[in-house]
């Protein structure tokens, strides 16, 4: 299902083309969190140059990528996972997708490579909207919405590509905007 009006837990919320705000610019993000304070995604394709291990040193065996889960409380990090049954107290968001859980056991895990890297994905930041705020960039459509993704989607680490495909499958209303250039003062 696709709305332009109604972002929730779960769901994929994909920038508009003609978004030129840097820190949103062709991203893709699931939403974890929704309440009436607020709402709070991470962005699932932007990478940064960091893996895990230039954060948490002591984790010698953390090659995996950082991305730039948003622009707020860049200070901190999350992840996502679809292993419940080895990282406990996880929140989930949607069918077999995970956001948290416990961080000492995921050390332990790392350190032992019983993580693979396509099933975490670890975050910098959130992208975080008060309450209203989400609501009103919907209204002046900057966001689609779409809860019609394969789990795959979120753990994709195709970021170059990954908006044009979402976009795509969002069906042949949506289709024809994947060919807008990034730039569009260029064309």
């Amino acid at each position: 299902m696709i709305s332009r009006l109604q972002p929730a837990l779960g769901r994929l919320l994909i920038s508009e083309p003609f978004l030129m705000d840097p820190n949103f610019k062709r991203s893709v993000i699931l939403i974890t969190e929704q309440q009436e304070e607020g709402t709070v995604g991470f962005i699932l394709n932007h990478s940064s140059t960091l893996i895990l291990k230039d954060i948490i040193p002591e984790l010698t065996k953390a090659n995996f990528p950082v991305y730039l889960g948003g622009p707020v409380e860049t200070d901190t990090i999350h992840f996502i996972h679809r292993c419940p049954e080895l990282i406990t107290d996880g929140q989930e968001i949607v069918k077999g997708i995970y956001w948290g859980g416990n961080f000492e056991t995921l050390k332990v895990l790392i350190e032992k490579e019983h993580i693979k890297g396509s099933d975490i994905k670890f975050f910098i930041g959130y992208s975080g909207w008060g309450d209203g705020q989400l609501k009103m960039e919907m209204t002046g459509n900057t966001w689609i919405v779409s809860d019609a993704f394969h789990p795959d989607v979120v753990f994709s680490d195709n970021e170059e590509n990954l908006w044009r495909e979402v976009i795509i499958n969002l069906g042949p209303k949506y289709a024809h905007i994947s060919n807008f250039p990034q730039d569009p003062n260029l064309n």
